[in-house]
Formats: C-alpha cells, structure tokens, sequence
C-alpha cells in the first residue's frame, strides 16, 4: 500500500477543481493546472479533496498511484503558492541581467549567454548576482533553473559559476609545490 496515494489531497479555500475521466483540472489565485493520469488508477472528488486509488494490485498501478496523488497535490500546490528555485551567482564578472523576454548572463566566456525565458516561468533579478525562477508548474521551474544552472556549474577549487541557493559546493583544495 502507498502512504502517499492513500491520502486525499485537500483543496484549499479560493482553489476549484474537476475530474472529467482521467484528467484533473485546478483553478486557484494563480492560474489553473491540469494533470491527466494513466489508466492505472482512478481519480475521484469526494468532500472537498481529490482521491487517487489504484484499480488492480499490479507493481505499475501501485507505482503510478502515489506519483499520480503527487502530480494532482502538485498542482493544487502551484495555483496556491507556487514555485520558486534561488540561484546565485559567483565569480568575479559573473552577473545576470533582464532585457524584455530574455535573460542576459555574463559568465567569462567570450560572448554573452542569451537566455529566453519561456512563457509560464517568471524570472527577477532582486541583484545582478541573483536569479529568482517562479512558476505554478514545479516541473517547468526545476527545469528552466537546471538549464541556467547548466550554464556554469560551480566548480570545486574556487565556487565560480552558477548554484542553487540551498547547495552545498564540496571545495578542493588546489595543488600545492
């Protein structure tokens, strides 16, 4: 039995949400999500909340009821508050800079990154060495972040380049004579 399938995702004040076969629709304050699930499991409103079950004892149906409940709680998630991802920048000249649709990133190669932000995804600048990625869909923010981050990863020996806020960067000491 999954502990995350067999809880019912609760819909929050302010968030609507319909199942129309296997498709789930959420409207809240900040857009509206939909997910449809495979024909492993079964989506149902009861009570104000969204119940995932799985319809046979199948190894696919159990793995397919817990992330489905995860995609559905997702969504919920997103037109409620959202998601964010904090990148830093580090290096000496490294920096970030918006211009219309697009972000500019300096980060010592001989030309300047263009970055078009697509739509969906908010990105701000609260300093020119800090990129904030928001959106109400988790997995178009994680990859929007991984693919600026791809940029420039950091490297061990000085932390140059471009890391999640939260990331610990494992330092190497340089060779010594």
């Amino acid at each position: 039995m999954s502990r995350i399938g067999k809880k019912p995702v609760k819909l929050p004040d302010g968030v609507s949400a319909s199942v129309s076969g296997q498709t789930v629709e959420v409207t809240g304050p900040k857009g509206v999500r939909s997910f449809t699930a495979g024909d492993d499991v079964t989506i149902a409103m009861d009570e104000g909340s969204i119940v995932v079950s799985p319809r046979g004892l199948s190894k696919r149906a159990r793995q397919q009821w817990g992330m489905s409940r995860t995609m559905v709680a997702n969504c919920v998630e997103g037109v409620v508050n959202g998601f964010r991802k904090v990148l830093e920048i580090s290096g000496i000249g490294y920096r970030a800079q918006l211009e219309g649709g697009t972000l500019k990133l300096t980060l010592g190669y001989s030309h300047e990154v263009r970055f078009p932000i697509p739509d969906g995804i908010s990105v701000t600048l609260p300093r020119n060495t800090q990129i904030i990625v928001e959106g109400i869909d988790a997995q178009l923010v994680g990859q929007v972040a991984a693919n600026i981050r791809r940029w420039r990863k950091p490297e061990p020996y000085k932390g140059k380049g471009i890391r999640y806020s939260d990331e610990y960067i494992f330092r190497k000491d340089a060779k010594r004579k």
